[in-house]
Formats: structure tokens, sequence, C-alpha cells
């Protein structure tokens, strides 16, 4: 079998991260983000990923080179010239998806994160004997989404209806598909959308079935969402007793320290946090609801919570850093420090604190 996942262009939404790394492979839970999409791909037996890709693909490539003698998967990208909008992709990388098998594919956004119940799916897929699965999550909030409108007991899909005003449907579509190769000839190579023109077209024609996605799922392309969708991951490792969690009398709740990074004494940790590799935590430091990435230091009884620190940065002793603060790449914030939800852009030294939320250039 083959995926393609869509990976398209720059993140701007996730910012100063993205300034570093295409958005794919900024860290998510101490992984990249679409490592957690291709390994799911890899245990299910998918021996092909294409990624549809418009911005830095070598960038990409190199960095995946070792995860595919890794995970013995086979990962090539097909890049667009041109932005081609959610479908145009799938017509560019038609040779590669196709082959003689006249197996369906996977096509999934490489900004979700959920627990990707693709074996589920392709039984799914194959009782139903349809064109078309997509994967369909319940919101609270339907009205901001795309609401799929679908019969309840098959799962035949009747409509789309964008941000509807009035309650239709509290099922949104979330971004994982499995198409027969016929879908392929559904669509031009030119920009267009899978959901607005191709989707809405085979449901018409009443061969494009949802099914509801079991657990959790997130679009984590911002900030604030990549926060809340790590609560979600690691609740979910929870539910599994997942050995990677960690324990100890600093943990609170769910947390995720690489085995190299170091920890003092007298801290604090949880709820919410993964902590990546090779970060040092000094003394009596309070970390919750955050993300540290490779290579931070956070010095001596420094409170982060609720932000996201980004690769190589250092946190001052007695700094305070909340409310959704997001230090790119290589920063450096001074002690006893107070950040209000800053966006601090890569290679900054903080002398001074930032009161309210704003962009340090």
């Amino acid at each position: 079998m083959k995926a393609l996942i869509l990976v398209g262009g720059f993140g701007t939404r996730l910012r100063p991260l993205t300034l570093s790394v295409p958005k794919p492979l900024v860290d998510f839970a101490n992984k990249p983000m679409i490592l957690h999409q291709i390994e799911a791909l890899k245990a299910i037996g998918v021996t092909e990923v294409v990624l549809a890709i418009n911005y830095q693909p070598e960038v990409m490539l190199n960095f995946l080179k070792d995860f595919e003698a890794k995970l013995e998967i086979k990962i090539t990208c097909s890049q667009e010239t041109e932005p081609l909008g959610t479908a145009g992709p799938l017509a560019l990388a038609r040779d590669k998806l196709i082959d003689d098998s006249g197996e369906p594919f996977f096509v999934l956004n490489s900004d979700v994160i959920s627990e990707y119940p693709l074996k589920e799916m392709i039984a799914f897929h194959k009782s139903h004997g349809g064109e078309a699965s997509i994967m369909v999550t319940k919101v609270d909030e339907p009205s901001k989404y795309g609401v799929v409108v679908m019969e309840e007991s098959t799962g035949q899909v009747e409509r789309f209806v964008e941000k509807p005003k009035l309650f239709v449907g509290n099922k949104i579509n979330a971004g994982i598909y499995l198409l027969n190769p016929s879908v392929l000839d559904r669509i031009e190579l030119r920009p267009t959308s899978i959901e607005k023109e191709v989707f809405p077209k085979i449901a018409s024609e009443k061969k494009l079935y949802a099914m509801v996605l079991p657990g959790f799922w997130m679009d984590i392309g911002q900030p604030r969402d990549y926060i809340t969708g790590l609560r979600l991951y690691l609740d979910s490792l929870r539910k599994k007793s997942s050995p990677k969690l960690a324990s100890g009398t600093h943990i609170i709740g769910n947390v995720l320290v690489d085995e190299t990074a170091k920890i003092g004494d007298g801290c604090l940790i949880g709820p919410d946090v993964a902590i990546g590799p090779g970060c040092v935590v000094e003394s009596g430091v309070r970390l919750s609801r955050c993300t540290v990435m490779r290579g931070v230091r956070i010095k001596k009884h420094a409170c982060i919570s609720s932000s996201i620190i980004g690769w190589h940065s250092t946190v001052g002793q007695w700094a305070r850093v909340e409310n959704m603060t997001i230090l790119g790449e290589d920063v450096h914030v001074g002690d006893e420090i107070y950040s209000n939800g800053g966006v601090v852009l890569p290679h900054k030294e903080i002398k001074s604190s930032i009161l309210k939320p704003e962009i340090v250039m």
C-alpha cells in the first residue's frame, strides 16, 4: 500500500519554529510531527510514502533519509512549483500512487495528530465498497469547520456544509482519507480543493463514506492547538499505560522526558510536558503544559507554563515564561525576565521583560 501526506507550504501559523525547519519536522511529543504519521502507516503495512510539498523539499528529504533506513519504508517527494490546494497534489503524484495492484491509498493532512486507526479504516473501506472513505471527528464547535452530514448507520456521506450558522451536525473532516485509484481520474492538475470540489462530487454519487474517528484528534498547526494536542496525545499514552511516560515524586500528571535529558533536584514537572533530548533542567524549576525541545537549558528556579521553548534556547534563573510564549531556535532569556505571550524569532537575546503578547523581532 501507498500513502500521500499533504505537507504544503510555509507553516506560517507555527512561526517562529517554522523559520528553522519545515513544519512537519517541528517536534511534537519529542519527535517530528510527520514521523507520528509515517510510523502509523508503516505499522499497517504501507511500503511507500509520498510527501506532497512545495517548500524546501531537500531539507525534508535529507532529514527523512535516516528514517527511511530505520523504518524500512520508501519516502519520496512530489514537488509542486505552485501551490495546488488539497487535491491538485494528488494529480501531480498520480504516477507515484498508482500501480498494478489497484489497492486504495491513504491521504493524510500533515498537521493532524490522532491515534490513526488505519487498520480499522481499511476494514471499513472494504466493507462499504464505495470509492472513498474519510475519517470524521466530533467537535464541540462545529460552526468553525466544514461539517460532514452523513447517514449514521452506514456512514454514507450526504453533503458538506462549510461553517454552518445553524446546527446540521457535529462531525468534521479529520484530514485522513482512504481512496480508490479511480478518485485520481476525477482530479485535474490545477489548484483545487479535495474538500470543496472532489468529495462533494463523489458524495453526490453516493460513493463517499465516513468513519467516526475513535479517540482524540487535533490539528496542531497553531500554537494553542499544539499545546492542547500535546495534552490529548499524552492522555492517550496514559490510557494505554505507556512505559514512555515519566514517573517519580517530581512528576505531576502526564510527562514525557527523553532519556538523555538531565533534571535537577527539587523540580516540579507536569502536567502535560514534553522534555526533548539533551535538555538540562536545573534545580527548583517548575514546568507545566509546555514543550521543551532538544538541547534547551532551563536555569535554576525558572517557571514555564503554556509555552513552547524552541531548540537550543536557554531560560535564565528565576525567569517566568507563560501564556503561549513561543521561543524560536536559539533564543536566550535573561535571568529574572518575565515573558507574557512573547513570540520570539530565532537567535535573539531577551534582556527586558515582555509584559504583553507581542512579536519580538
